[in-house]
């Protein structure tokens, strides 16, 4: 229960939006009419649930608890096992023994500033902890500190980090890493692709491009292509989501910034719209912040 209560101080911004909403609504206790749902569904909306999941929440009480007298822990309690019967199909860890590959391939995707070289060096150290090899690659060879960035994390692991000369092709610097992996018979490898905005036809068929020249290499990589999305960013998130696995497969979402943020409820509602799995999501800076994702956990913790 401490390490749940922990995590709940980590997303006090969504909880008090959504716990200080339902106290608010349901003082004491109050009949479930119109009136009250009018207001629940604007108290959703405002923690980014987005519109689809929201409607589905409203009218499941509607449906469930319609002319009842509730208070706000039945509230509550109603909410978290919404969310959790959403969220558990989409609960999973990457796959680290996927028909035994080796190097496992991990390529990280996402726009600018989402916190995918931090995300890259947290999952190497997280891996390394349980006894894999790591090898990590700087595909990002347009912004120097991003390359320095994975450098100091390689330092911290203790891992190779393959890097190109700046604005060096992408591709180029993936396909050797992947070849360095190969030799050395590297367990997992994760490639930090650059950020990229999801509207730049150019950058993103540079993503394109990394995938297939690795391809090359072995046609069933990468195995895992996750996209770090910045939790901050509400229902942005969708629209970044659109397009991205429009030009390349996502295998998995991880969503980070949660601790600096009152849009929790985006994470809800991008499971429900797209099917992808997430597999992590980010409270801080520290690299056990890093989180696998729990959806039961993640319910409790943001209500």
């Amino acid at each position: 229960m401490g390490w749940l209560n922990s995590i709940k101080d980590k997303f006090v911004k969504t909880s008090n939006v959504l716990s200080n909403g339902i106290s608010k609504i349901f003082s004491g206790s109050r009949k479930i009419d119109n009136k009250t749902l009018e207001e629940f569904e604007e108290l959703l909306l405002l923690s980014d649930m987005g519109p689809e999941i929201t409607s589905m929440f409203v009218n499941n009480l509607k449906n469930q608890k319609f002319d009842d007298v509730l208070t706000h822990e039945e509230i509550q309690r109603f909410l978290q096992e919404q969310i959790e019967i959403i969220l558990e199909p989409f609960s999973k860890s990457i796959d680290l023994m996927q028909d035994h590959h080796k190097p496992l391939v991990i390529m990280l995707c996402g726009v600018n500033g989402n916190g995918k070289t931090t995300t890259a060096g947290k999952l190497a150290m997280q891996f390394k902890n349980q006894g894999m090899s790591v090898m990590l690659g700087a595909c990002d060879t347009f912004r120097a500190a991003a390359v320095e960035q994975l450098q100091a994390w390689g330092d911290k692991v203790g891992c190779e980090v393959v890097t190109g000369d700046q604005n060096s092709d992408p591709a180029s610097v993936g396909y050797r890493a992947l070849l360095k992996a190969k030799e050395q018979q590297i367990d997992v490898l994760i490639l930090d692709t650059a950020g990229r905005l999801h509207n730049k036809s150019d950058l993103m068929n540079e993503l394109q491009k990394c995938v297939r020249v690795i391809k090359k290499i072995d046609q069933d990589t990468p195995h895992e292509i996750i996209m770090v999305l910045d939790s901050t960013t509400g229902q942005n998130a969708y629209n970044q989501i659109s397009t991205f696995k429009e030009i390349v497969p996502i295998t998995g979402l991880i969503f980070t910034k949660l601790d600096s943020s009152a849009k929790g409820g985006v994470i809800v509602g991008a499971a429900k719209k797209y099917n992808i799995p997430i597999y992590a999501i980010g409270v801080g800076e520290k690299v056990e912040d890093l989180i696998e994702f729990n959806a039961k956990d993640f319910a409790k913790a943001i209500i």
